[in-house]
């Protein structure tokens, strides 16, 4: 009984480290029983006390005073099963506790695994995800957010002046990556054990840069070269799926190809109408109403619901008409390459899509949008007095004269760029993975 206790305590101070992390870890019973299946109750208590974000095999081997030999023994039997995230640079080794998205839910269905419950598991992350928006709102309830939509560059139109940069366009992602792996698509792999699943291509997403390293080396993903991914990338288009990217400017970590029945990101939008889950393009669809003929191939293709087909009266007479809503429109393209009448067409949004320059950016801008910034800033919950400094900053995050600051666009500027600089300075070792 003695030992059941501690487990479930030891699973319980992970939930709450999990919740500590940008993306949340709402408390429920599915979430419970899944960290039980994945955690044993050792490596949970070693999970619990890693921090939110990178740290060196040296330094984490002092905090928990440890043998290092032992400690990366440990980390990286864990990282080989997606509990944490190994990054290398430069001969170093980082890690951290991985989240639940991207983190350890992707990284139990990425590749097929034969020692895991794997149906089980599916259950409850449905469950976990998708029973009520407690999750979704937690990951995904600010302005920046993980990923953002890349439209098809063929659908641009060739006389549109307006400038198109390269980390808009998945061609050149893919090509300047190195290295590239593909693994199988965590959210359809996850429906086929639910006997959800649609018939899009599951080996479909594509890791980049040191992400692809990580995940590569652990087992994760298959390496392909330039070429492989690029024929990927296109099949992937033919199947009528969305690409979504990080949403970062600089070393991209991934691309997925997205479907509007599988994709957890998209379920978000649909389901539970968060409708920044997905950052959308610098573009979105407009529909030629003279060459429209309103068949409804551009609704059947749409991933987010984004176009219906109404019934209008032109001079006495009835006829159908594709209607596109630009609040719920991502700018993928898709509904371009579906139309067989040349009547979509993609143009520029009034207002320029923000898009932070490195993964740095995101992080500090999602910590002070989601009121982690003292989780981020104090990062070892077992410390009294990172506890204590912790509680002052949470005090300042949720007062409104600090939320009304942040709403003024050239002071949020200010203080984000003051405290990415911070998050560079104090992570020097590790920036050119980034950059």
């Amino acid at each position: 009984m003695g030992h059941a206790i501690q487990s479930d305590r030891e699973h319980r101070l992970l939930q709450r480290q999990l919740d500590r992390t940008l993306m949340g870890a709402p408390d429920s019973p599915a979430l419970m029983q899944i960290l039980r299946l994945l955690f044993t109750p050792e490596e949970a208590s070693l999970a619990r006390r890693l921090p939110g974000k990178l740290s060196t095999l040296g330094r984490l081997a002092r905090k928990l005073q440890m043998p290092r030999d032992e400690l990366e023994a440990r980390l990286t039997a864990m990282a080989e099963r997606g509990l944490v995230i190994d990054l290398q640079y430069a001969g170093t080794r980082f890690f951290t506790l991985a989240p639940i998205v991207i983190g350890f839910f992707e990284f139990t269905f990425m590749r097929t695994r034969d020692n895991l419950p794997m149906a089980e598991l599916a259950r409850l992350f449905d469950e976990y995800m998708g029973s009520s928006d407690r999750f979704y709102r937690s990951a995904m309830g600010g302005r920046t957010q993980l990923g953002r939509s890349l439209v098809r560059e063929e659908s641009l139109p060739e006389d549109d002046h307006t400038e198109v940069l390269d980390w808009q366009r998945a061609s050149h992602i893919v090509q300047s990556a190195s290295p590239i792996g593909v693994s199988l698509c965590p959210c359809r792999h996850k429906a086929s054990h639910l006997g959800k699943a649609c018939d899009r291509p599951q080996r479909a997403c594509l890791s980049l840069n040191y992400a692809a390293e990580s995940v590569i080396r652990n087992g994760m993903a298959e390496e392909v070269t330039v070429a492989e991914a690029m024929q990927i990338l296109e099949e992937c288009k033919q199947a009528g799926l969305a690409q979504t990217g990080d949403n970062v400017q600089r070393k991209m970590a991934y691309i997925c190809n997205c479907c509007g029945c599988c994709c957890e990101m998209v379920r978000a939008l649909k389901t539970f109408g968060i409708r920044g889950a997905i950052v959308t393009s610098n573009w979105q669809a407009e529909i030629d109403t003279a060459a429209c003929t309103g068949c409804g191939r551009c609704v059947e293709a749409c991933p987010v619901d984004a176009i219906e087909v109404v019934e209008l009266s032109d001079h006495g007479e009835s006829r159908k008409q594709a209607v596109c809503d630009s609040r719920l429109c991502l700018g993928c393209g898709v509904c371009y390459s579906a139309c067989r009448f040349g009547a979509i067409a993609m143009k520029p949004r009034a207002q320029r899509v923000f898009t932070p320059e490195t993964v740095f950016d995101r992080v500090v801008a999602m910590a002070i949008e989601r009121g982690k910034l003292a989780d981020l800033i104090f990062e070892d919950p077992e410390r009294f007095s990172h506890r204590a400094l912790a509680r002052l900053v949470g005090v300042i995050e949720r007062s409104p004269p600090f939320r009304a600051a942040l709403a003024i666009k050239p002071l949020r500027s200010v203080f984000l760029n003051g405290l990415v600089a911070v998050a560079k300075s104090q992570s020097r070792a590790m920036r050119g993975m980034f950059e």
